[in-house]
């Protein structure tokens, strides 16, 4: 078996309309379905919810679930509000430049642009809680054959210790060295 893509990725919302409307004024999304149902098709559990896709670009696919029956929203206390998110490619620097702009208009705060020397990006929160990335790829073909070339050294090395591996700290020192 081959994966051919994703064909959805889906997170849970307080509000499914004001979800919706929120990607579409400031990400710029179509919304392009929504599903509805009263009980969970794989379960059978009569659950009540709205389920809500929009177009992420590429043919990739961010979607939602509003659950009026189940408890309030909440978020993994032991995991930090940093790691979980997800990142969304834009095109150019300007366009970075141009969305940050127009969401710190909005009243959204954003951090950023962060250098991580591969690419360049911007962090948010949407209005459920959710940590967005805008990423600008800027890394040269030769930076992402150092990196491809020690992969696997980096992850073994992990696994062993649990400490950063140095393998690649030419991200980190501004050098270039081999």
């Amino acid at each position: 078996m081959n994966i051919s893509k994703i064909h959805h990725v889906a997170y849970r919302c307080k509000d499914a309309k004001e979800t919706v409307e929120w990607y579409e004024k400031h990400l710029n999304m179509k919304f392009v379905l929504a599903i509805a149902e009263n009980e969970v098709p794989s379960t059978k559990a009569p659950d009540p919810y709205m389920h809500v896709f929009l177009d992420a670009g590429g043919g990739n696919v961010l979607a939602f679930f509003e659950l009026p029956g189940q408890p309030p929203m909440d978020r993994d206390h032991n995991t930090p509000n940093w790691v979980q998110h997800l990142a969304l490619k834009v095109d150019s620097m300007q366009e970075l430049l141009d969305t940050k702009e127009r969401l710190q208009a909005a009243g959204i705060e954003v951090v950023g642009p962060t250098d991580h020397t591969i690419f360049k990006s911007i962090y948010f929160f949407d209005p459920n809680g959710h940590r967005l990335e805008l990423a600008w790829d800027c890394g040269t073909p030769e930076m992402y054959r150092k990196l491809d070339e020690v992969k696997r050294d980096m992850l073994e090395e992990w696994s062993r210790t649990r400490r950063a591996p140095k393998h690649a700290a030419w991200m980190h020192d501004g050098s270039m060295a081999s």
